[in-house]
């Protein structure tokens, strides 16, 4: 997992660094004039440097120095003389290369401009030449944030630039995940400039963390994972059909649905074998997993009580997103994974779905919480897992069923719960952005297209 560290840590970091600081800011001003090239800085491209007075600045300068030995026409624009000795440095080797230095003034046409002027040390009362280039046109480089951005909450009070491509260092830093960091970084390169250490507040999940289990030889359907999808009131079958589609595609060896309305299960999914509602708390010891919400009308909540508290392991989605129904469940004595977006979170809980309030949920009800949202957030109370795979395709009718489904068949394939919903937001996510560069997402086709990526 890739840590995630707040400023004021990665600060803290930074100041007790015991080496070269001059070597440092070199390396930094290195990765940034690479990432320029990756944007199209080369020779006779025109490139506006925009510096401030710090260090930020100084980690402009030596991009601009960089930049030019590459044939680029490089100008920077100081928004003031610079005022630390590592800056000073590096503007005096940049004038010595030739870069020409200027003052900030009015946006120019370039081909490429690289924010170097504060990072998110600067959010508010900006001044009207900053402000007016943030207007440009041209691809933008962000030196560790794009300056207006909060460094911490990745919130903008007056305004930021919209980075192409942003450069930072040592770590990933929570104003790029969080808020609307994501909008105004765009793609975050992480650099190594031999500052490390420092102790995350989150962390975000990579490939190496969503395990898919294997089979083991002599599996067969009931050992290969059983799940039962409780759900499907009459208006909303679609719904537990998808998790219980999901689930079966996901790598789950048996699936049954329990749903009030046998009969149109039946017609819709004859692949899923189905129980009354009534009938299904008798037959759970034959299952891992229950997954309780989908397509589940209020009507319908207190039949599924008893099924809830005979449960080993149960997903609380949709309709299932309640405080009662997580009390019986509780009370059972099963392991519950919830699956809010932000509302029903808020619902369940009267809190907002921010870290702590989910983190504090997560160790009072003794619960995995995976806050639906881009990025997904994944806690058991521990520091939060975020996951980033998911983009705006997924924000569609059903998509949530499918990543329910996902979960249980992870989580009866033998995952810890907590690994389950981290590995099934991956996955969703990737076939969510990989099915989107062929066709529009839909719930249906993604319930069949995750088949792809289970084993």
């Amino acid at each position: 997992m890739r840590p995630v560290l707040t400023a004021d840590e990665y600060r803290r970091v930074d100041r007790a660094h015991p080496g070269d600081l001059i070597q440092a800011m070199d390396r930094a001003g290195h990765a940034v004039s690479l990432a320029a090239v990756r944007a199209g800085a080369g020779y006779g491209k025109r490139v506006a440097v925009l510096a401030g007075p710090g260090n930020n600045g100084g980690d402009g300068y030596v991009a601009a120095r960089y930049l030019r030995e590459r044939g680029a026409y490089v100008v920077v624009h100081a928004l003031a003389p610079p005022a630390t000795a590592e800056a000073k440095d590096a503007a005096s080797k940049a004038e010595a290369a030739g870069v020409r230095i200027v003052g900030l003034g009015k946006p120019v046409p370039v081909d490429l401009v690289i924010d170097a002027l504060f990072g998110g040390g600067a959010r508010r009362g900006l001044s009207e030449e900053i402000l007016s280039w943030m207007e440009t046109t041209a691809p933008v480089i962000a030196v560790d944030y794009p300056t207006g951005l909060d460094p911490d909450t990745g919130d903008v009070t007056d305004d930021a630039f919209l980075a192409d491509e942003t450069v930072t260092f040592g770590s990933l830093k929570t104003g790029h995940v969080r808020g609307v960091g994501p909008d105004h970084c765009g793609h975050v390169t992480v650099a190594d400039i031999g500052i490390e250490g420092g102790s995350p507040s989150m962390y975000v999940a990579e490939e190496s963390d969503a395990a898919r289990p294997a089979r083991r030889r002599k599996a067969h359907k009931w050992s290969a994972g059983a799940v039962l999808v409780v759900g499907g009131s009459p208006g909303l079958i679609g719904a537990s059909v998808l998790a219980g589609r999901s689930a079966l595609r996901f790598g789950a060896g048996t699936v049954y649905l329990a749903s009030p309305r046998v009969d149109l299960v039946q017609q819709i999914a004859p692949e899923l074998p189905v129980f009354e509602l009534g009938q299904a708390a008798e037959q759970l010891d034959r299952f891992d997993v229950v997954v309780a919400g989908p397509g589940l009308a209020a009507s319908h909540l207190e039949e599924v009580h008893p099924i809830l508290a005979a449960a080993r392991s149960v997903v609380l989605d949709a309709g299932g997103l309640t405080p009662e129904t997580l009390a019986v469940a509780r009370r059972g004595g099963s392991d519950v994974v919830v699956t809010p977006h932000d509302a029903e979170f808020r619902r369940m809980t009267g809190l907002g779905a921010g870290t702590y309030s989910i983190r504090s949920f997560a160790t009072r009800e003794g619960v995995v919480v995976l806050r639906k949202g881009n990025p997904t957030m994944v806690s058991d109370g521990g520091l939060p897992v975020l996951v980033a795979t998911g983009g705006p395709e997924l924000a569609t009718i059903g998509t949530g069923d499918v990543l329910s489904g996902m979960i249980a068949a992870l989580w009866s394939r033998g995952l810890a719960p907590a690994d389950a919903a981290i590995s099934a937001a991956y996955w969703h996510g990737v076939a969510g952005a990989t099915l989107a560069e062929h066709e529009t997402v839909t719930a249906d086709v993604l319930a069949d297209f995750i088949s792809v990526y289970a084993w």
